[in-house]
């Protein structure tokens, strides 16, 4: 044990994170629980099923964290790198690996399964290091960017309420007039973003996004947001169908927020030669809304990515500026926006039939609880 101990402990004081917190008999402390980990793992008779599911970087879990997880914790406290973190692991195996071939070389036989066995017990360390590291790195990322957005929507209200005032007045020049409103258009369309944001982590850090339904007209909902994109684009045509009523049991600002994510996705891609259409049909018991633009066909491989905010960032990297500066997660959020309905969103793409996202949601959500005087909430 001393050996590998002092070999760890070399290693790990060659690195250089940002903050060693550790000590050394913490440090110790974790090599001695895993080596012990992986001797007993090798001692086990192991059942094929365990072999399997070793193979697959899985194994046998507790609801104990165990000696790999709680070093991960340590080491991102300390400052260290998943790869500084990785790199632990390879120095912990060579030096096993280079005592235990001397000491065959010198006394005694190997069993080669035994080797094979200490190598499995080492990558699900590893996986479990990695695991906990990335699942604390996310949840830092996620409460940073919740706490971000909370923290600018003060700032951000006053300069809506600011322009807004000067918007009003008539006392001013005209020019002080223009630049209030596009300070007011612009203000406006950071406060869509900051609440996007805090969506988005509230669908990592919560329960998902809350929804508050009560009985309402989809038709005027749907009129409405079409409306404010006409105005908004007013370069894009948007053709709009519906059914003179339909009344359904909603959350009206929700589904505003998907009406105006999905028309306007369509009208950033769509062909602006071509009207982006919008339809709203109503059944018994289901709504379904589709939004249609004839722009670039999307990929077959890149379609199950759509709504997944980290692929889209992923993917437009090469592409150029323009397209990296929106953050893309309108359609995640609608899409659990809609799921939060109990409905469903979905999309299809061809050449023939341009791009369409159908929405389809009960016209009356189950699982909801009478409230106080707003209305139905889950």
């Amino acid at each position: 044990m001393e050996p590998l101990l002092q070999a760890w402990e070399d290693f790990a004081r060659t690195i250089e994170p940002p903050a060693l917190t550790m000590d050394d008999a913490e440090l110790r402390d974790h090599a001695r629980q895993m080596l012990l980990a992986f001797a007993k793992d090798i001692a086990t008779p192991q059942s094929e099923p365990q072999r399997a599911a070793k193979s697959k970087g899985q194994g046998t879990r507790s609801h104990e964290d165990t000696a790999a997880e709680t070093h991960a914790e340590a080491r991102l406290k300390s400052g260290y790198t998943v790869v500084q973190l990785v790199s632990e692991y390879r120095a912990l195996r060579s030096s096993v690996l280079t005592l235990w071939a001397a000491d065959v070389k010198d006394s005694r036989a190997t069993d080669m399964a035994d080797v094979a066995r200490f190598n499995e017990a080492v990558d699900q360390a590893l996986a479990e290091s990695v695991a906990r590291y990335e699942h604390m790195v996310k949840q830092s990322q996620n409460m940073f960017l919740a706490i971000l957005g909370h923290d600018l929507r003060n700032p951000l209200g006053t300069v809506v309420s600011g322009s807004s005032f000067v918007m009003q007045a008539t006392d001013i020049p005209p020019k002080y007039i223009l630049v209030a409103t596009r300070m007011f258009n612009s203000a406006k369309r950071m406060s869509k973003l900051i609440n996007d944001l805090i969506d988005f982590t509230r669908t990592h850090l919560g329960p998902g996004i809350p929804i508050r339904v009560k009985q309402g007209s989809m038709v005027e909902v749907c009129e409405l947001m079409v409306n404010e994109l006409r105005t908004f684009h007013p370069e894009q045509q948007i053709e709009f169908e519906s059914p003179p009523q339909l009344d359904a049991i909603f959350d009206d600002g929700r589904i505003a927020q998907v009406l105006s994510n999905l028309i306007g996705n369509a009208v950033q891609y769509g062909s602006p030669e071509l009207p982006v259409k919008v339809r709203l049909q109503g059944g018994v018991n289901d709504i379904c809304i589709t939004v249609n633009n004839r722009g670039t066909t999307i990929p077959a491989d890149k379609i199950s990515g759509i709504f997944d905010p980290m692929v889209r960032i992923a993917a437009s990297v090469s592409t150029d500026y323009t397209e990296r500066t929106s953050l893309g997660i309108g359609l995640f959020i609608s899409r659990e926006i809609i799921h939060a309905h109990g409905g469903k969103v979905i999309v299809t793409s061809s050449d023939r039939e341009g791009t369409t996202f159908t929405v389809t949601m009960p016209r009356m959500p189950k699982g909801f609880g009478a409230a106080d005087e707003g209305g139905l909430q889950r």
